[in-house]
């Protein structure tokens, strides 16, 4: 997929370089968050609740594919 935004392309290399990584519920309106929330709808990552105050987000086969 080579129309990523280089924020999306970031964030996603990111992700693999670190693993899954945990961030919080609250969207505070960053970039992180919009980032975050583009990937997801385009299906790169996944945000799954794993705690009561953070979610773990993870780069999807969709996701790897798309670097």
């Amino acid at each position: 997929m080579s129309d990523l935004l280089p924020q999306q392309h970031l964030l996603l290399e990111l992700i693999l370089m670190s693993g899954d990584i945990s961030v919080p519920k609250k969207d505070d309106g960053s970039v992180l968050f919009r980032t975050l929330k583009e990937c997801e709808g385009l299906r790169l990552v996944t945000i799954t609740p794993s705690g009561d105050d953070h979610n773990t987000a993870m780069v999807t086969r969709l996701g790897r594919k798309a670097l």
